[in-house]
């Protein structure tokens, strides 16, 4: 299925969406429930306001990212990193 210049609402539930390819979408107030999203990939992306609850994030890594305001079950990310960084020079 190609969806070009739409904008409407996709309700997709018990779908297989694997190898699916989204460029330049707007997502923006869209939810995931009980999804399988490993092996995804996000790149040139604004996730800003996102909130992950209940999810598996084991091997997950991050890089080249603008963190400003992350916060990890309630500390912020920043206050992790300096914790973390002054643990190693000591």
């Amino acid at each position: 299925m190609k969806l070009h210049a739409t904008r409407e609402a996709l309700d997709a539930n018990d779908a297989d969406l694997s190898g699916s390819v989204f460029c330049n979408v707007n997502l923006s107030g869209v939810s995931f429930h009980d999804t399988n999203m490993a092996d995804l990939s996000i790149r040139d992306a604004s996730l800003s306001g996102t909130r992950i609850s209940n999810a598996n994030l084991s091997g997950v890594q991050i890089s080249d990212c603008n963190l400003d305001g992350m916060m990890i079950d309630g500390v912020p990310l920043a206050d992790m990193i300096r914790a973390y960084q002054s643990s190693q020079k000591g």
